[in-house]
């Protein structure tokens, strides 16, 4: 079978990145779509948890100011004010919270998509005992093209929620598109960036984005536990979540347990006390994110996965991910004839990759190299009955 071209790796900062993290002396690791890698200053970031536990027994004014800090990185990272972030335990928890908030009265319809993590369409279903009309607009193989929200968005629509990458396939949404159109139609906008942030920039501002939810735990290479929403400073005081907690009050210590007075901020949609160890492991690896630059990152990771397409093209492997830049994300999927065997033997040959829908997913980010595809590909060629091909 041909081999991929290998081409000197970029030595400098990629070199440098990828020293941070202990499992690349013994593994191709290519499954950040799933979790990221652990870092360094990651283990560091736990190890001081503990530490301030073990020394002072329950410094929640120190545990509260290191979220506040996390909260801080984050709207820096997606150009937001630390006010308009919310950060909580899942994406799950923040959807719900806002779910609970919003009202299906006048403007019922939420349009989300096939495309979108199953969470989602089971959030936005469940209301609606509440008097939702949740709709989805329907994918055309690997793509999901604009005009399936142009035919699901209405003057009832108060809500486009839909996916920036897809979990399954990669496909990428084009942002600034849908924004457009639920504007022009009277809805909000909200994207869910798990599969995307932390390999590309993502300011909410120049997107025009409502609302946006993502957690730590993939390409931000933080851990399970911590997940983010942001909301539109304007849009904060209207909602007003019957899920809710103590951390989402005006005052957190005020111990009122008579009265409900949500912050005015995002915090509004916090519900209990913040999940402090992932707090402490996440902080850290949005700094790593942050001091190689999202601009970096995202050329970095298109090249890999541009020679990935590549190789698997020369090879004739079936594609599930569109190879078109514009339209796909860090993730790329390769059709196998039994996945989870694909998955296990790459494991045993040290490659660590995933599977969803019966396919081999391929994730990249700053960390990896094109010895990691040339390695893959390689695993590939060893395994020729599992993995199908474009004519199949």
């Amino acid at each position: 079978m041909p081999e991929v071209s290998r081409h000197p790796d970029p030595v400098d900062g990629v070199a440098a990145f990828r020293k941070q993290f202990p499992i690349f002396d013994e593994k191709v690791y290519l499954s950040s779509c799933s979790q990221g890698a652990l870092s360094r200053p990651v283990e560091a970031g736990l190890q001081e948890f503990l530490e301030s536990w073990h020394r002072y027994g329950n410094p929640w004014e120190s545990w509260c100011a290191r979220m506040e800090e996390l909260r801080v990185a984050f709207a820096r990272l997606i150009n937001a004010e630390p006010s308009e972030v919310a950060v909580t335990f899942s994406v799950s928890t923040a959807l719900n919270s806002l779910a609970s908030a919003l009202r299906y009265d006048e403007r019922p319809r939420v349009v989300t998509s096939d495309f979108d993590f199953p969470t989602v369409g089971h959030i936005w279903l469940a209301q609606q005992r509440r008097g939702a009309d949740v709709v989805f607009a329907r994918a055309q193989g690997d793509r999901l093209p604009l005009s399936a929200f142009e035919e699901a968005v209405d003057e009832k629509t108060a809500l486009v929620s839909t996916t920036h990458v897809c979990y399954k396939n990669g496909y990428k949404n084009n942002v600034s598109a849908l924004a457009e159109l639920a504007h022009e139609r009277g809805a909000q906008l909200l994207i869910d960036a798990y599969q995307s942030m932390g390999t590309q920039p993502m300011d909410v501002k120049a997107l025009d984005l409502d609302i946006l939810v993502t957690g730590a735990l993939k390409y931000l290479l933080g851990s399970p536990g911590v997940a983010f929403m942001y909301m539109r400073r304007e849009l904060i005081e209207r909602f007003e979540p019957s899920d809710s907690g103590w951390f989402g009050q005006e005052n957190v210590f005020a111990y009122d347990v008579h009265h409900l007075r949500y912050a005015s901020s995002a915090r509004r949609f916090e519900t209990g006390s913040p999940p402090v160890p992932s707090v402490y492991a996440t902080l850290p690896a949005l700094r790593l994110i942050a001091d190689a630059g999202l601009d970096t990152i995202e050329a970095h990771v298109q090249g890999l996965a541009g020679r990935f397409i590549e190789g698997a093209r020369a090879r004739g492997l079936a594609l599930l991910t569109p190879q078109e830049p514009a339209l796909r994300g860090p993730l790329v999927m390769v059709g196998s004839t039994d996945a989870n065997r694909l998955v296990e033997l790459l494991a045993r040959d040290g490659i660590l990759c995933s599977t969803r829908d019966g396919a081999l997913r391929v994730s990249l980010h700053y960390y990896n190299t094109a010895g990691d595809v040339h390695e893959v590909l390689a695993a590939l060629d060893r395994h020729p009955e599992l993995v199908r091909h474009s004519a199949d």
